[in-house]
Formats: C-alpha cells, structure tokens, sequence
C-alpha cells in the first residue's frame, strides 16, 4: 500500500490550488478562516461556483454529470478547498441525497432532480430524527399513507440542520407497521412549499438558528416521489449514513483548524507553555494518524479492492478531534471567551486576532461541537457497529 502521491495527483492538486485561490470569494474565505457567522447567501453563492464549474457534486461520476473523479481526486479537493478556508459545502443535497437518488431512483427522477442539486440552485434538507427516535432511527414514527397516486404524511420530524432555508427535504417515512421496524420504512422527497408542513427554529445555547423542527400535518405528496420501493427505505438510508459518516470525519477541517488554534494560542501567549503545547502535539498526531486511516480507505478504493467498513470508525475519531480542537481553542483564550455576538459580528469586532480574546467567538463553537459525537449515529452505537462488523465480535 502506497499512500504517497504520483506526480499526476500532485499536478491535479495544484490545478485545484490554483483554481479554488481564483474563484473563492474573500469575503466569504475571511468568515471561514476566523469562525464568523455563515449567511445562506455566503453557503449558496459558493455552491453555485462550484456548480458552474461542476464541482459541487464533486464525488459524482460522469454519467450523472460529475467529473468522474477517483477517490484520490476527491480527497485533494476536499483538503485544498478546507485549507483554503472555503465553507464546508451543505451536505444534504450532493453528498447525501444525490447519491441515493443516483443508485435507487428511476430515470425520471434522476433527470428530475438531480440537475439542481448539481448547480447549487436547490437547498435540501435531511428528515431523519425525530423525538425519540435519534441513533435508534428504525423506531421512527413519521407516517405516510398511501392513497391512490399520494401520501399523506403525518409526523414530526427534529434537529433539521438549516431546515429553515429547505426547499425540499427527502424524509424517512413509516409505511407499515408489521414485521421488524426496519422493514416498514419508505423514502420520500418533499416540497417543503407543500401545505401542511410547518419549520419551527430550536435556539441553541450559543442563541443561533441552526437545527429546526418540521412538523407534517396531512402533507400531500405524489407518490412518483418515491424513492425506489415502498418500504425498502431502511436500504437506502444506511447507504445514505455510511456518505453522512465519511463526511462528519472531515480529516481536511481539522487540519485547517489545528493551524487555527495555533494561532490563537500564540496570540494568547501560551504556546510557549510545554504542557499545552503537548496537548496541541497529541492532538495532531491523530489528526495525522486519521489521515492516514482515511488515506488507507482511499488507497483500497483506488486500486478496486474491498476496504472495511469503517465509516463508523472514520466517524467516532472525526467527531472526537473535532471535540478535542474547540476544547483547546476555549483553553487558550481563557475564561473571558463569550459566544456569538450577533452585534459584534455584524460590525466586525469578532474573529479577529487583533483584538481581545474575549471577543473571539469560540464559545459558541465550543457549545455547538458537543453534538458532533451524537449525530450521525452516537458514537456509542458506532461502537458497537464497528465491533461487529470489523472486529466481527
């Protein structure tokens, strides 16, 4: 296994260097780089250059409109979009939902849909949890019924992140209630301009709107916007997760945040304390040694063998830095970090290095990272999952 890079990877990487430093909008790259508030605009309008560019479903192969790229490709733009603090690109639509649509959706809808994934022009949101139903996702109760050429669909969906800019929102739905739970469950795309779906904000600790309830009351929804069969959804959903997982990981964000508290643990002066600086060395040492699990997946990938299933694995280290790199970028900055001000930010006084730490908006990232090892599956469920099926315990 070879985990260095041929000269043609290296020349790939730097076209994308080059491209990504002409393309990406300062503006937007300044709020990346110091933790500033993302608006809808900022996150769409740099969708949309890469979806002019046809790289927003950069993971797509050719025959649904993407480059076609290999796994190796994928990964050097990843990292040299992350490293050049452009926005992490909303997930939901390329890189959860189109895949999906690409495997199990028929002609129809891959030609209806996916054309605006592609360019960026369509916002998705994901309808996966709901109260109770969170890492146990088979117990969920949102229900559709089939009537004639519809459903109706009843329910409460919960923590749907950016809901509130959602144009569509692809749901997993209760079809039937006989047999195991898994085997009831039907994958649906809606309109949320449909009547009868009502978005409802979930303020966070750090006061921001991120996650939403969505709740459907006897929601219409043509049945031509099922996906694939009808209570074959619980399929479709884990081919979904394993994308989501891999994807929560996001080796190239924590090396891009890993150089970003060292900055501020040099501007605080406490880079020079030997004890903190070995918690930034233990931290990355495993950022490295994640990278080097991600590369081994690549590596596999690359050269047509079988890797194990360690999206789950990828997933429980990725949370678990990400946690790590907001601890200590709290630690450095001292007890007077506060989380966003929304004032400040919108008049600039926040993010930037020059001014006291006690503007700096690590707060709020602090408060909003504890979720990480929850979502996407708990990462005491991927525990289990990974015991079972890589250590086949």
């Amino acid at each position: 296994m070879d985990l260095n890079f041929t000269a043609e990877e290296t020349a790939f990487r730097q076209d994308i260097r080059q491209w990504v430093a002409s393309n990406l909008p300062q503006d937007i790259a300044h709020k990346v780089r110091h933790a500033l508030r993302l608006s809808r605009d900022d996150m769409q309008r740099w969708a949309k250059i890469l979806g002019k560019q046809g790289w927003l479903g950069w993971g797509w192969p050719k025959q649904f409109g993407g480059p076609g790229w290999n796994a190796i490709q994928k990964h050097l733009f990843e990292e040299e979009c992350a490293l050049a603090c452009a926005p992490r690109v909303v997930p939901f639509g390329p890189v959860m939902v189109a895949p999906v649509i690409m495997a199990f959706g028929n002609a129809e809808q891959q030609h209806r849909f996916l054309p605006g994934i592609a360019s960026g022009e369509v916002w998705w949101s994901q309808g996966y949890s709901e109260p109770g139903s969170g890492s146990d996702l088979a117990s969920l109760k949102c229900k559709a019924e089939r009537r004639g050429d519809k459903y109706i669909v009843n329910g409460q969906k919960t923590w749907t992140t950016l809901g509130q800019y959602g144009e569509w929102i692809f749901c997993l739905v209760r079809t039937s209630g006989e047999g195991k739970p898994q085997t009831g469950i039907s994958f649906l795309l809606i309109d949320m301009k449909t009547p009868g779906i009502t978005v409802r904000p979930i303020i966070l600790m750090d006061g921001e709107h991120e996650v939403n309830e969505v709740w459907f009351d006897n929601v219409e929804v043509p049945a031509e916007n099922l996906i694939g069969e009808e209570n074959k959804g619980w399929t479709y959903a884990k081919h979904l997760l394993a994308h989501e997982r891999t994807n929560i990981a996001d080796v190239n964000r924590a090396k891009r945040e890993l150089e970003r508290l060292k900055r501020i643990a040099k501007a605080e002066g406490v880079y020079d304390d030997v004890r903190f600086r070995d918690q930034i060395a233990l931290l990355e040492v495993d950022v490295v040694a994640l990278e080097m699990m991600v590369l081994r997946v690549l590596s596999a990938e690359k050269s047509g063998k079988q890797s194990l299933d360690v999206a789950g694995l990828l997933k429980i280290r990725g949370s678990e830095i990400q946690q790590r790199y907001t601890e200590l970028m709290m630690l450095a900055a001292g007890p007077m970090t506060q989380p966003y001000i929304f004032e400040a930010m919108e008049a600039g006084w926040q993010g930037d290095l020059a001014v006291p730490s006690a503007l700096l908006p690590l707060a709020g990232t602090y408060f909003n990272y504890r979720k990480t090892t929850i979502y996407g599956g708990s990462n005491e469920v991927q525990r289990n999952i990974v015991a079972q099926t890589v250590l086949g315990s």
